[in-house]
């Protein structure tokens, strides 16, 4: 009986003592916080198609984007795109698009294009959803009239936002939202990359569709004030987008600003320019997962 107890008091104690002496299990590691990817779909008029395919690519390649930022054209393919439509579907609208469904002339002032038939356009294909209830976030970028400041409209009336950030200036009517006036969003920001910072975007794809200033004369009032917003714009979007992660240029500088029937050659080149960064941006995210961030 005594040896029993003996041989229990020891068995006891070494577990004991082996308890004492082991080391406590490590603590889990905190799951990697989930990159979101972000697109500045840039200005450039009927160049805009060539969002497309770059969008296109990127989910092929399994890149979905979770925030989407868009000025002039940029803002109409990004908001239907944020707003849900299938890529493949936004490709058969674009195909179906004939510019008289968004033009409507103004005698009233001097012949401008008055933009509501480009805002209806949009929000019945968002199906009158207003920004923040899009599954994606997006915001469309214009350029206040009266002070040259940069507004990104991020919630409301989506077809009105999107008109505000295509006005032109000389081709389309200012849009006054909220008792100030609005233009197109390429004189301060071509390229929306801080606004998708803003939006909460943790890498950025850039795309520019924009021709660089040349002496090449026009031959369109359209191209006349193009011209003059990408000279206006040039510097301050180059700065911009020194802050995305990859900038995708897709080769659409033979295309005009009126050229609605190269849709299909924008949309190939847009997908071209895509596949062809898809190694950079893979890697650039890989770099992000390294630093914690995963995809």
């Amino acid at each position: 009986m005594k040896r029993r107890s003996f041989l229990q008091l020891l068995l006891a104690s070494t577990l004991l003592s082996a308890c004492a002496t082991s080391e406590p299990p490590a603590a889990p590691k905190p799951a990697p916080k989930k990159i979101r990817v972000g697109l500045a779909l840039g200005g450039g008029a009927a160049k805009g198609f060539a969002h497309i395919g770059v969008i296109k690519m990127l989910e092929a390649n399994g890149i979905q984007a979770e925030v989407v930022t868009g000025t002039s054209a940029g803002s109409v393919v990004g908001s239907l795109y944020a707003s849900g439509i299938d890529v493949f579907a936004l490709q058969e609208k674009a195909f179906a698009l004939d510019e008289s469904q968004i033009r409507d002339v103004s005698l009233l002032s001097g012949g401008l294009v008055k933009g509501q038939k480009l805002q209806d356009y949009v929000n019945t294909l968002v199906g009158g959803k207003t920004m923040e209830t899009f599954p994606r976030r997006f915001a469309a970028v214009a350029t206040n009239l009266d002070n040259g400041e940069r507004m990104v409209f991020g919630s409301g009336n989506t077809g009105q936002a999107v008109r505000a950030s295509s006005s032109i200036p000389g081709v389309f009517e200012p849009v006054t939202i909220a008792g100030k006036r609005y233009v197109d969003g390429g004189i301060v920001s071509p390229v929306p990359v801080d606004a998708a910072r803003q939006l909460g975007a943790d890498f950025v794809i850039a795309v520019d569709i924009s021709s660089k200033a040349t002496y090449n004369r026009p031959a369109s009032m359209v191209g006349n004030v193009n011209q003059a917003i990408t000279i206006m714009g040039q510097k301050l979007g180059e700065q911009e987008m020194t802050r995305a992660d990859v900038i995708i240029r897709p080769k659409v500088g033979k295309i005009g600003a009126a050229d609605f029937d190269q849709k299909n050659t924008a949309i190939l080149e847009g997908e071209k320019a895509a596949l062809a960064l898809m190694p950079e941006i893979r890697r650039k995210l890989a770099e992000k997962q390294g630093k914690g961030i995963a995809p």
